[in-house]
């Protein structure tokens, strides 16, 4: 589980990590702010969260059982994307000028380049049980998207590198009871399968009006059956004990192809199509 202060759980990861693998000798201190904040004069590296997007591969998870609780079922996370832009400072040398500042942001981008994933030592409490590992990747350079960053600042442009850093994910409180997986027909006792229900076929797929179909599949049994024709519901949540469930169409049908939406607990979905004929 993640919670929704799971974003400023990575920048405190990241910072963590930087802190507990830095390699050269001095003592560089670690900042999370905006680059024209006041981070004082002592050498540090930045990191400024510039940028959080959804991620598109992950958008349309189905809902899933709640860890804690098995009767109910949870929607997906919000799962993110978040951009950060890596940003060295040190007071310039008389000589040398920006040598520091190349040292650090060097030092820091080893760091993560030895480290893609966050080890789970250096993960924050909110991060702890995520599902997702956090993996940091550079990003290829990209002037145009620099350029945009520093704009905003009255600071003038430093040397930077951007990074991507994801999975971040954040829980959905709502959520929603899961249908009884043991159901009691008459005098037998019918428990739904483990396995998650599938409707493969319908028969027949045409016929004259009042016709009764024949929803075949597997795992059908013990849950409820719903079926709509074209937004017209003709069977609401009937008890499934088999693996086949029964619905007869209405007699008022016109001839032609009609669409029929198959639902089973609202676990599995499927749309078929009949021919009405004469």
């Amino acid at each position: 589980m993640s919670a929704s202060t799971a974003i400023g759980g990575v920048s405190a990861s990241l910072r963590t990590l930087l802190e507990e693998e830095w390699g050269l000798a001095s003592t560089v201190s670690v900042t999370i702010l905006a680059p024209d904040e006041a981070g004082g004069s002592l050498p540090r590296i930045n990191l400024f969260l510039y940028r959080v997007e959804e991620n598109p591969f992950l958008r349309n998870q189905d809902w899933q059982v709640s860890e804690s609780d098995s009767n109910q079922l949870v929607p997906p996370p919000l799962s993110l994307k978040l951009y950060y832009l890596m940003t060295p400072y040190a007071t310039n040398d008389p000589d040398l000028g920006n040598v520091t500042r190349h040292e650090i942001l060097g030092e820091a981008m080893r760091v993560f380049y030895e480290h893609p994933v966050v080890p789970e030592r250096y993960l924050a409490r909110e991060l702890m049980d995520a599902r997702e590992q956090i993996k940091i990747i550079q990003n290829g350079l990209n002037m145009e998207e620099l350029s945009q960053v520093w704009s905003t600042f009255s600071e003038p442009f430093r040397p930077s590198v951007l990074y991507e850093v994801s999975v971040v994910q954040l829980d959905q409180s709502a959520s929603r009871p899961m249908p009884p997986r043991v159901r009691e027909i008459g005098t037998p006792e019918i428990g739904a399968s483990h396995q998650p229900p599938v409707v493969d076929r319908m028969e027949p797929i045409s016929g004259p009006p009042g016709t009764t179909l024949t929803f075949f599949g597997e795992h059908l049994a013990g849950w409820k059956a719903y079926v709509t024709l074209q937004r017209r519901r003709i069977l609401e949540g009937a008890d499934i004990s088999g693996d086949s469930f029964q619905v007869e169409l209405p007699a008022d049908l016109a001839l032609g192809f009609h669409e029929l939406r198959v639902d089973v607990s609202h676990l599995f979905r499927r749309t078929f199509f009949f021919e009405v004929t004469r």
